[in-house]
């Protein structure tokens, strides 16, 4: 079996096993911090990439999805993290951080710096299969929200939006922002957006087998 497809297989067999049987994955690592395209890691496997406003609960849905406590640091300071940063899984997958936008506290500088270093991965990335969006469910998407769903989709990248802190609302209302979000972006063929929750663990087979399909597909 070529070594390509084997480290696919090998892949979806994790996933799988992630979904079916709730195992988490044995290895998972910090790879690196970039600050430029420079410095990411070599694009031998695939890659999901993780993007949200700042303090939107990114770092915590990772944790949750790869049932570690402090894999992706949660900041104390919202809007500070300058690099994408890079983890691995199992040795077959990349998950990529990307920096949480849309904190006014952050200069004008800053902000253009990070969009350069993001725009620079997202279109150069040979191996990235999709982005996941993260939205807090009780705000819904925002003008930068919908401002990174509309390049996402010029560029042709998969994306994945997932609502997360589901627990801090009824049933009823998340129901609500899923359909809302799906009336908005009727015209673009989004997906229907999954339900999540880093306290309860609510959708984290779903989103694992959203992943699943982005790299198979």
């Amino acid at each position: 079996m070529p070594y390509a497809l084997c480290r696919l297989f090998c892949l979806t067999h994790l996933i799988k096993q992630s979904i079916c049987k709730r195992r988490m994955p044995q290895e998972v690592s910090f790879v690196t911090s970039a600050f430029q395209s420079e410095q990411f890691p070599p694009a031998d496997r695939p890659e999901i990439a993780f993007a949200g406003r700042s303090n939107v609960g990114k770092s915590s849905l990772i944790n949750k999805l790869v049932g570690r406590k402090n894999l992706a640091r949660i900041s104390a300071r919202p809007g500070r993290t300058r690099s994408i940063n890079f983890f691995s899984v199992e040795n077959f997958l990349y998950l990529a951080d990307l920096p949480g936008y849309g904190y006014a506290a952050v200069s004008q500088k800053m902000r253009q710096s990070w969009k350069r270093l993001v725009e620079a991965y997202l279109t150069t990335r040979p191996n990235l299969k999709a982005v996941v969006l993260i939205i807090d469910i009780r705000r819904g998407p925002e003008g930068a929200d919908i401002e990174l769903l509309n390049w996402l989709r010029a560029y042709e990248i998969r994306t994945v939006i997932v609502l997360t802190k589901a627990d801090k609302v009824s049933r009823g209302r998340a129901k609500q922002r899923v359909d809302l979000i799906l009336q908005q972006f009727a015209e673009g063929g989004v997906d229907r957006p999954l339900i999540f929750s880093a306290k309860t663990g609510q959708g984290k087979s779903e989103l694992w087998s959203r992943i699943q399909e982005a790299i198979e597909g």
